[in-house]
């Protein structure tokens, strides 16, 4: 079931946060919700899951127009008697929805990202984050963005060239409109997450880099790094997200 999936989340995100002296709540759950129907979402919301990343634009749109501004008092539930009474019990503790953008984003939707997001983790190139800034103009409070980095070299996956992360860096902490949070990337997929762990290792180690030269504050750029397969070897190695769907809700249809 979804609360037993989500605390066993949980306890594995704490065991990993005492492995490398961490405390769990330095560590954001952002559970993605791709693929996943707007009732089951309520669901997830309610169970204190308000970190929701989507990796489409479109898709998040029609998810953001049904749930609306959701708080827990708005859930409705269709759950058992037991879970109501321990949503209850919890309702203080849950604040609205958090969006965040995940996955590949084209220029050509800024515009409708910077409506709909809250964080958008996937700025890779100098055209989109000012892209960016000019459709977040019209914002109350700035846009977060996470400059993402291909650190694999993988060509199926996007990202900027390391060597590329840190003239982004400045061009989105100089951008009135934006808040530069850090930088984001996606390990090769694996069976062993340990294969995962150098790739989230040089991340960390690029992040410290660009902080040096540039002479940041490095407790404002985190690092977004681990999936379901392998968020645990990310947290090791100084996850601050970690973008967790399948160990959530379950395989979905690609």
């Amino acid at each position: 079931m979804l609360r037993e999936r989500i605390a066993s989340v949980r306890q594995r995100i704490a065991r990993s946060c005492a492995r490398s002296g961490r405390e769990p709540s330095s560590v954001t759950l952002v559970a993605v919700t791709k693929g996943v129907p707007v009732g089951r979402i309520r669901d997830a919301v309610a169970l204190g899951l308000t970190e929701l990343g989507e990796n489409r634009v479109q898709e998040a749109q029609a998810k953001q127009k049904a749930l609306g501004a959701l708080r827990i008092a708005d859930c409705g539930l269709r759950t058992d008697v037991s879970l109501q009474s321990e949503i209850r019990n919890s309702q203080s503790e849950i604040g609205p929805i958090r969006w965040h953008l995940i996955g590949h984003l084209q220029r050509n939707k800024a515009r409708h990202a910077a409506e709909g997001f809250d964080c958008i983790h996937s700025a890779d190139s100098l055209e989109l984050i000012d892209a960016l800034e000019r459709a977040s103009g019209d914002r109350d409070v700035p846009l977060d963005v996470l400059v993402q980095v291909n650190i694999s070299g993988e060509a199926s996956k996007f990202g900027c060239r390391p060597e590329d992360a840190a003239s982004l860096v400045q061009a989105a902490a100089r951008a009135p409109h934006l808040r530069l949070a850090g930088f984001m990337t996606i390990a090769p997929f694996g069976v062993d997450p340990e294969l995962a762990r150098p790739h989230f290792r040089r991340l960390r180690q690029l992040r410290d880099e660009v902080v040096l030269a540039l002479n940041l504050e490095p407790r404002t750029l985190s690092l977004s790094m681990g999936m379901s397969q392998d968020f645990e070897v990310a947290i090791e190695e100084g996850a601050d997200f970690v973008r967790v769907g399948t160990a959530i809700f379950g395989a979905r249809a690609p």
